[in-house]
């Protein structure tokens, strides 16, 4: 299963709590895995696929990696077997075809409104980072509120609605 290696893999591991068998996982989301537990965050336990055996019973259990492990030798050690991408795009027509997987399972991270609101106080966080979409306008609220908040650079390219949101930070 092919899945972001920050979040929503973890998202994904929550799902598998009640999985009988071995979870296998890319470096990526072994480390992004590792600072969850560090905080405190329950997860099953995974396996980093560089420390499996040379000939390990992929079949046996699951396997989480990045979508850049897709078509990589790291993806050929398993041999034959059934690709799936979890992620919002799923939704969107033709993109499990595009992405070269035999299933997609729709799985998105991003929230309205309300909900972004209601999650950052939820957390009880006094300093927010804002990675994207919207940056500086989520930032700029949260400061309002009394927040230490801010928009960070990340190389992530989605959204490009930077050149709004920043006409309107300046306003």
């Amino acid at each position: 299963l092919f899945a972001y290696p920050l979040g929503k893999s973890q998202r994904l591991l929550g799902m598998l709590r009640d999985f009988v068998g071995p979870i296998w996982t890319h470096g990526a989301v072994e480390s992004m895995t590792a600072l969850y537990r560090e905080q405190g965050v329950t997860l099953p336990a995974t396996i980093p696929v560089h420390s499996a055996p040379s000939r390990s019973e992929w079949a046996d259990g699951f396997v989480i990696g990045p979508p850049s492990a897709a078509g990589s030798p790291w993806r050929r050690r398993f041999g034959q077997s059934s690709d799936a991408f979890a992620s919002g795009w799923m939704l969107v027509r033709g993109n499990r075809r595009r992405q070269n997987v035999d299933r997609g399972f729709v799985l998105s991270d991003h929230v309205d409104w309300p909900a972004l609101l209601k999650t950052v106080a939820a957390t009880g966080a006094e300093r927010v980072l804002v990675t994207h979409g919207f940056t500086h306008t989520v930032a700029r609220y949260l400061r309002e509120r009394g927040l230490d908040a801010q928009a960070i650079a990340t190389r992530w390219e989605g959204e490009r609605d930077d050149a709004a949101d920043n006409a309107m930070e300046t306003q």
